[in-house]
Parts: structure tokens; C-alpha cells; sequence
């Protein structure tokens, strides 16, 4: 066995990462999708990093900051994917980037088409539709059959691609926030290459939970979030676009801070978190000792399957998410076959297992429960939500 599939499964050995971070008592947080949790080391630089800029203010900004050192940051940042300095920009979060990314897309004319399924996070949904209304340009959604496999995810998209001839741009999300499912991103994107469609990608839960290579995946526009699965504050993000396509996104609403050539023209222009970009050095360097996104990765899987794999036994409870190692990741969810509303269950999670949970909806398949370990969760935690599974089925 590989040494990360090892490691993934020795309590102790994850124990010594899981000290390092500060816990407060309370529910047991199976909900860890929505944003981690920084180490106790990181939190402390924090703290460093807003009183040093608290006392030195404008000066050091001016002086230091803007004068090499957030480029230095940018460097560092491109280096978690493995691309050119100049082909990442610093945003907010994902959703500034996939935003600035779709509104900037400069190849629509009215009369094309452009389209994202039922498994996009709302706010892409949302942006899409803007252009509808902004560009003169038709929206096409369509729904993933349930349960998903890789062969039917990829024949969904070429049946769209070949019944709707005008599409010109499509959102893709790698990693589903309602589901945890992971999309064939390499073929669909190749798939979408034949008929002339670019692609957004929305990498907000993919970075940090796997490694992947952009260029081998065929993607040459793409957002990330940093406080997700790498530990970084909040407020923290990143887009991607591939240096020979960067004419095809205008400078965001006319942005004129940097030169037209300069990728940081393409999201707005505004006073960031400076103390928590400071941070970012640190929060790198400690992904990288913990065995970055593979050692991450594999230890999430490994938890996954400790309550997958027994409740796929259960009749009354259904796993939403495929076993197909290509298709998951450690975020997956489930439902209560006998219930409608899946937020009566969250609420027993809690109320009679402390375990806390969330309720995920807008996907075809309906309502399910989403199921996020983190890297303070234990194999212990994973037991005691399979026995109550097993119990309120």
C-alpha cells in the first residue's frame, strides 16, 4: 500500500496534525465543506499580521506590500496548482473569481448559448443568467441523471452539445458542494474543446482534497478558494487563466490600476485582507508538511468510506454519491429514503448524536445531507454517524 494510504488510516499519526488546531467543545462538525480551520500557528501569524499592519498602516503597505511582496505571495499561490506566476490573480474567494470570469468572457454574441447543470453552485447559476440578460445570450440547463456514473455524466453533456449547436460557454464544477460528487472534468472539457465550447471551472472544493494538472485537464479558466482544504483565513481566493487566453477575459468593468497585459485587471481593484495574504506563506508551507493534497486527500477518502461503506448496507438510508474512486472525494451525502424534508434528520443528527450536519438542495435529485470530514475528525466520529444512521433509518 502507498504510505499516504498508510498514514490515512493511523489514528495517532493524524492525532499529532489534529492538536495542532484549537477545537471548541460542542457538536462533533461534520459540516467541515463549508470553510476549515486554520492551525493554531496560523492563527497566531494572523494576529501578528493585523497588529503589524494596524500599527504601521499605509507605510508598510506602500513601502513593502505593493512594492514585491504580494507578488511574491501570487508566486507562492501559483505554485499549490503548478502554473506561471502571471496566470493568477488574488480574489476574495471562488465566487469573486467565477463571477469576474463569467462577466468578463468577451467571445459571446447575442444569439449564442451558454450553459451549466443542476449541480452549480447557485451563485454560478446566477451569474450565468446575468449574462442572459446582459449579453443577449440563451441559457441551456440541464440535469445529471441519478445515480450519476462517469459514463452518463459525460453523455449528458455531449447529448447538450450536440442538440444545442450555438453554445459557446459552459460552467463546470469539479467538485459539487451539494453532493461531493467529482466530475470527469479532463473528458468533459475535451468533449466541449470538439464543439468549439469553453469552459469555467469552479475548483472551490477540488483544491486541497486532490492534485490535478490544468493543462492536462484542459482548462484554462478556473477559481479557487484558499480557506477551504489548504487553511488559510478567510477572504482568501484565486482565479486562473491560461496566459495565451488572457485577451479573451476584458479587465474587469474597464479596471485600469494594472496594464491590460497584467492578469490582476481582470478582478477588482480594492484594499484586500493584507494580514491574512501575510499569512498565506505560512499557511503553504504547512500544507505542504502535512503532505499537501494527497496525504490530505487520501486521509478524507479513508474517512468517507468508514460510514460509506456500511451505509450502503442500510435499507431507509441512500448514499447520494458514487463509490467509482474517480467520481469522490471525502465530502459525499446521503438521505432518509422514508422522509421528504431531509432538516427533520439534521436536527436528530444533533439533538440525539451531536453530530452536526447541513441539508443541501437545488440538485435534480432532490434534498440529501452532506457528510464533511475534516482533518480534526477521527475514525471514532465516523463509527458513532454510522450507528446513528443505522439507528434513525
Amino acid at each position: 500500500m502507498p504510505d499516504n494510504t498508510l498514514r490515512a488510516r493511523d489514528e495517532a499519526f493524524w492525532r499529532t496534525f489534529a492538536d495542532r488546531y484549537e477545537v471548541q467543545p460542542g457538536p462533533i462538525n461534520l459540516e467541515n465543506g463549508y470553510f476549515g480551520r486554520m492551525s493554531r500557528t496560523v492563527v497566531e501569524e494572523y494576529q501578528r499580521n493585523i497588529e503589524l499592519i494596524n500599527r504601521s498602516n499605509s507605510v508598510y503597505v506602500r513601502q513593502r506590500f505593493e512594492q514585491g511582496e504580494s507578488q511574491k505571495i501570487s508566486s507562492q499561490v501559483a505554485g499549490l496548482i503548478g502554473v506561471a506566476a502571471e496566470s493568477v490573480a488574488l480574489t476574495r474567494n471562488a465566487t469573486d473569481g467565477l463571477q469576474a470570469l463569467i462577466r468578463n468572457y468577451n467571445r459571446l454574441q447575442p444569439g449564442d448559448q451558454v450553459l451549466f447543470s443542476d449541480l452549480e453552485y447557485d451563485t454560478v447559476k446566477g451569474a450565468m443568467r446575468w449574462l442572459a440578460r446582459n449579453r443577449g445570450v440563451e441559457v441551456i440547463e440541464i440535469e445529471h441523471p441519478h445515480p450519476a456514473s462517469f459514463d452518463s455524466l459525460l453523455n449528458t453533456y455531449r447529448e447538450a452539445f450536440t442538440r444545442y449547436p450555438r453554445l459557446k460557454l459552459m460552467a463546470l464544477t469539479h467538485v459539487t458542494h451539494r453532493t461531493g460528487l467529482v466530475m470527469p472534468v479532463q473528458a468533459i472539457a475535451a468533449a466541449a474543446r470538439e464543439h468549439g465550447i469553453d469552459v469555467i471551472l469552479d475548483g472551490a472544493h477540488a483544491l486541497g482534497q486532490f492534485e490535478f494538472d490544468l493543462n492536462e485537464l484542459g482548462i484554462d479558466f478556473a477559481a479557487y478558494n484558499l480557506h477551504k482544504w489548504i487553511g488559510a483565513p478567510l477572504t482568501l481566493g484565486f482565479i486562473f487563466i491560461a496566459p495565451e487566453r488572457l485577451a479573451d477575459i476584458d479587465p474587469d468593468m474597464g479596471e485600469m490600476h494594472f496594464p491590460v497585459t497584467d492578469i490582476r485587471a481582470r478582478t477588482p481593484y480594492s484594499t484586500p485582507n493584507i494580514p491574512a495574504l501575510l499569512t498565506l506563506p505560512l499557511v503553504i508551507e504547512e500544507h505542504h508538511a502535512m503532505g499537501g493534497s494527497t496525504a490530505k486527500g487520501t486521509r478524507l477518502n479513508y474517512l468517507r468510506n468508514l460510514w460509506v461503506k456500511p451505509a450502503r448496507e442500510l435499507s431507509g438510508i441512500e448514499v447520494m454519491t458514487p463509490d467509482d474512486p474517480r467520481l469522490y472525494c471525502g465530502i459525499t451525502s446521503m438521505r432518509f429514503v422514508a422522509h421528504a424534508d431531509q432538516q427533520p434528520m439534521v436536527e436528530r443528527l444533533l439533538r440525539d448524536y451531536n453530530l452536526f450536519t447541513v441539508v443541501r438542495s437545488g440538485a435534480a435529485c432532490g434534498p440529501c445531507i452532506r457528510i464533511t470530514p475534516g482533518l480534526t475528525t477521527t475514525a471514532a466520529d465516523m463509527m458513532l454517524l454510522t450507528t446513528a444512521l443505522t439507528e434513525l433509518r
